[in-house]
């Protein structure tokens, strides 16, 4: 099977504490069983910034809707969703 990399983008709440944010959202990319690739900052405005978070996985799992779902209910906030979606090569 091929491997995918996603890019779910998380606003946040509030501009505080974006990295314990981020934390706590590739926790739970990693107990999904995907690998975390990078965090990306994306300002938003007002001083929001975006909180882009790029991992791969398998294929085989689908589509990651729940991990989504999961990471939009964290503390602090606002929505996540699904920005990109591409298959690696090689």
């Amino acid at each position: 099977m091929a491997r995918i990399v996603i890019t779910v983008t998380i606003n946040p709440d509030s501009p505080d504490d974006l990295k314990k944010l981020e934390e706590e959202a590739k926790g739970k990319i990693e107990k999904f069983g995907a690998d975390y690739g990078r965090t990306e900052l994306e300002p938003i405005g007002f001083g929001l910034k975006a909180v882009k978070i790029i991992f791969i996985m398998d294929e085989s799992k689908g589509v990651p809707d729940e991990l989504v779902e999961s990471i939009a209910k964290l503390a602090g906030v606002a929505s996540a969703r699904i920005t990109d979606v591409r298959r690696t090569i090689g």
